[in-house]
């Protein structure tokens, strides 16, 4: 049997990522980093981790019936993002899979739990899925893939969408910090409101609700999504499988990844996450940024050699900052990794053992 290699992401030469994934057999004692020319010596120790290559990982879910059209395919895909009918199909498929053989599992486990306490509730709680990643990386379209595969199920046909941008500070509030600058890194968050959220759901609140963030103002709106009763519940966000906030008595808090059942981390290399943050940029000039509303109206009317280098600089002072100091190093707390490839797909998958 061949060895598995599992554990932090690795960081090198000012790229964040893992090792790269075997191309066949056994994985080498020396592999090389994705986007750089270090190598790395990788010892053949035990790993709690499960690493598939795509093609294996698309076997898992054959002969299971994709409930989405083409059509569909295409409304979910966001900008930028390359997604199509067999990215779907063998990526995403084998996900939701997954996720419906856990969710099942995790019922029979709090109807066994509620039977041993002899305290029957009326309903379970929701079964909570964290996605996290960095900018650029194609979370959100993931995100939305997975919540329309699982709410295909009549198993849990219930399922939400929530994402953490609602939960930043509104933009009045992050100036007057003097913080709109770092907008994204985990300070910028009302990250109690987001914990109580949480908690909410976890604790089978029958009604929550949770903000929402308008990409087009930039900031929190004034509507809120309401959730009754969820079967399963995405939270999609830069941080959230990131540490609590530390008490003032210097004790540990409580981080909302303690309350997921499933998480799931989008990796790439850092350096194909920047261009793909510099070619979406491009887009949003052309689409987003024209209309008047926008807040970033005025980057519509740059050059491509103005717009290359605003992005440039939002990735290289804000993005890859806390790429690199907040969000890459949560890896090894996923549940599940999807690692992509420079074409925006994903090339392999792994997995936590239970």
């Amino acid at each position: 049997m061949c060895p598995t290699i599992g554990g932090q992401a690795q960081h090198v030469d000012g790229d964040v990522s893992p090792p790269a994934a075997p191309t066949g057999g056994c994985r080498p004692l020396v592999a090389r980093l994705s986007s750089t020319d270090t190598m790395v010596v990788m010892s053949r120790e035990p790993s709690p981790y499960v690493e598939l290559e795509r093609s294996a990982w698309a076997q898992l879910a054959e002969g299971v019936t994709l409930p989405l059209s083409a059509g569909e395919v295409e409304r979910l895909r966001g900008l930028g993002d390359e997604l199509d009918m067999t990215e779907v199909r063998e990526v995403y498929l084998p996900v939701t899979e997954l996720l419906s053989m856990r969710y099942r599992q995790a019922g029979e486990l709090w109807r066994a739990t509620e039977e041993f306490l002899r305290d029957p509730q009326p309903q379970r709680v929701p079964y909570v899925i964290g996605i996290a990643g960095s900018v650029a990386v194609g979370k959100s379209t993931i995100a939305r893939v997975l919540r329309e595969l699982l709410s295909r199920s009549p198993e849990h046909p219930n399922v939400h969408l929530v994402t953490t941008d609602g939960f930043l500070w509104p933009n009045a509030e992050l100036e007057r910090r003097g913080i709109l600058d770092r907008k994204g890194f985990p300070e910028s968050y009302d990250r109690k409101a987001l914990l109580r959220f949480v908690m909410e759901l976890k604790s089978g609140v029958e009604t929550v609700t949770a903000p929402t963030y308008s990409h087009l103002t930039y900031d929190r709106t004034d509507e809120v999504l309401s959730l009754q009763r969820p079967d399963i519940v995405i939270i999609e966000g830069l941080n959230v499988l990131g540490s609590a906030k530390v008490r003032s008595d210097g004790s540990p808090g409580l981080a909302i990844r303690d309350l997921f059942d499933f998480s799931i981390y989008v990796d790439a290399s850092s350096r194909d996450i920047k261009r793909w943050y510099v070619d979406r940029f491009l887009s949003l000039r052309k689409t987003a940024f024209a209309d008047p509303q926008s807040y970033f109206h005025r980057y519509s009317e740059f050059t491509d050699e103005q717009a290359i280098e605003r992005a440039e600089h939002l990735w290289d002072t804000i993005n890859w900052p806390n790429l690199r100091e907040n969000i890459a190093s949560t890896t090894g707390r996923a549940t599940l990794v999807l690692r992509k490839g420079s074409d925006h797909t994903v090339k392999w998958v792994r997995l936590r053992k239970l």
